[in-house]
């Protein structure tokens, strides 16, 4: 039994985007140029470009086309974990949007791995982050508001959490632990990363720490499954 015209077509695509005919962010002919290439309906060759975006090849952006995805980020995860660095390493263009920065009480959680008491504010710092202009990872930080109480004012200003944590006194800080979780996008989650619903995400939960040991920041990061090459780094 024969392939379906779809599957050949699928094959082909993924031929010419494998040889570099199309790179990572090039959109590729339009539905009616490839029905005429290939002699087939549209519907046919929807099903095919539907069978790449499934395996991770392409994104379709509505109003825009279909784009080849980015290649996977390569993202060291050790002691000194920078968004920046790890990003610009890749050799790619790092940029960050912040949605929400808040004070409020701490959680239980919040409060165990900064260590302060029950109900103490905390400063919080969501947002998603991008490489050459595609969404990797959405984060959740969550700072003592008590040791910086002008940090917020910063990020807003700047973007950047190193480069704020350094104005509000902390030039440096290591990663203490770093835990890994496999888990599935919700409908939110797969907003923030232009992702399908139910996408695969990596999930981090990681403490931050000064030189001294106490904890700075208690951080969240979803990775985006696809577009992240996790690798857990030995640095110094």
């Amino acid at each position: 039994m024969k392939d379906p015209l779809w599957s050949a077509i699928a094959a082909t695509l993924t031929a010419e985007i494998g040889s570099g005919h199309y790179r990572p962010g090039d959109r590729l002919p339009t539905e009616a140029a490839l029905a005429t290439r290939f002699g087939v309906n549209r519907h046919t060759v929807r099903h095919a470009l539907a069978a790449l975006a499934e395996r991770g090849l392409v994104r379709s952006r509505q109003g825009a086309g279909v784009f080849v995805e980015q290649r996977p980020t390569d993202y060291p995860l050790g002691r000194r974990v920078r968004f920046h660095q790890n990003v610009l390493a890749a050799g790619q263009t790092p940029s960050r949007r912040i949605s929400r920065t808040e004070t409020r009480p701490c959680d239980a959680e919040e409060a165990r791995a900064l260590r302060l008491h029950p109900g103490d504010a905390v400063h919080v710092v969501e947002g998603v982050s991008l490489a050459d202009g595609q969404p990797i990872a959405a984060f959740r930080s969550v700072f003592p508001a008590s040791r910086f109480p002008d940090l917020l004012a910063v990020i807003r200003e700047t973007g950047s959490i190193t480069r704020s944590l350094a104005a509000s006194g902390l030039p440096d800080y290591t990663r203490a632990e770093t835990r890994l979780t496999a888990q599935l996008a919700d409908p939110v989650l797969a907003v923030a990363l232009a992702v399908r619903s139910g996408a695969p995400v990596l999930r981090t939960v990681a403490v931050n720490v000064d030189p001294a040991g106490g904890p700075v920041e208690h951080g969240l990061t979803w990775f985006a499954g696809e577009r992240v090459t996790l690798t857990v780094a030995d640095q110094p």
